[in-house]
C-alpha cells in the first residue's frame, strides 16, 4: 500500500463531489445512543457526522483516515455544523491511533480493500473494540487477478460501464456462488486469526 499515492489521490478528491463509498455500512450499523463509534476510512466525514447525530451528546465518534486532505475537510465541516462529539484522526488502518477496548461499534465503507495487510487491519478492529463490540463492513474484493491496465488507473473508477466490469471479471466473480463462498471463507479466516468468535456455519 503506497500511502503517499493514497494520500495525494484522496486529498485531491476531498473538495470534489466524487462518490467514494460502497454498500452504505452506516445504514446497517444500528448505532445506539451513548455509544462510541469508529469509522475506518472516514473520508469527508459524512458517516461520522451521521453517527454523531445518532449516538447523541453522550456518545462519541472517531473518524480514521490516511488522507490529510480528507481529515481537514472533515474537521472544517464538523466545526461549521457545530458538531462537538467527533474527532478525526490521521492514521493508517494497520496501526490505528486509538486505545484498546475503545469502541462499541466499528464501521468501514470501501476502505479495507486498499490495505496490503488485511490481517493487520482485522487485528486492529478486534483490538479497539470493547468486549461484545460489533462491526459493520462494506467493501469490494476480487479473488481473481485484476488486469494491470485496470489496477493502475490513478483515480477511483467513475461511471464504470458494463464492458469494463466484464473485462475486470467482476460479473463472473459475483455471479459464481463458489467464488462468493471462497471470498467469505478467506475473510472469515482473517477474522478468526484476529480472535473474533464467529458463528458456526457453512
Amino acid at each position: 500500500m503506497n500511502y503517499t499515492e493514497i494520500n495525494k489521490r484522496y486529498s485531491d478528491l476531498a473538495e470534489t463531489t466524487c462518490c467514494l463509498s460502497c454498500g452504505g455500512a452506516v445504514n446497517h450499523s444500528e448505532a445506539k445512543s451513548n455509544e462510541v463509534c469508529v469509522d475506518l476510512g472516514s473520508g469527508r466525514g459524512t458517516d461520522v457526522i451521521r453517527l454523531a447525530e445518532i449516538v447523541g451528546s453522550g456518545g462519541y465518534v472517531y473518524g480514521i483516515d490516511i488522507s490529510e486532505g480528507m481529515i481537514k475537510k472533515s474537521v472544517d465541516t464538523s466545526k461549521r455544523l457545530g458538531i462537538s462529539n467527533v474527532e478525526f484522526i490521521h492514521s493508517t488502518l494497520e496501526k490505528i491511533n486509538l486505545k484498546s477496548n475503545k469502541a462499541d461499534l466499528v464501521i468501514s465503507n470501501c476502505t479495507i480493500n486498499h490495505s496490503s495487510d488485511k490481517q493487520a487491519v482485522w487485528n486492529e478492529i478486534f483490538r479497539i473494540l470493547k468486549p461484545g463490540g460489533r462491526f459493520t463492513i462494506s467493501d469490494i474484493y476480487s479473488i481473481k487477478r485484476i488486469l494491470m491496465n485496470i489496477k493502475t488507473i490513478p483515480l477511483p473508477l467513475r461511471n464504470v460501464g458494463q464492458d469494463l466490469l466484464q473485462e475486470m471479471n467482476i460479473w463472473n466473480i459475483f455471479k459464481t456462488q463458489d467464488s462468493l463462498r471462497s471470498t467469505l471463507l478467506k475473510n472469515q479466516n482473517l477474522m478468526k486469526k484476529a480472535k473474533f468468535s464467529l458463528p458456526v456455519g457453512p
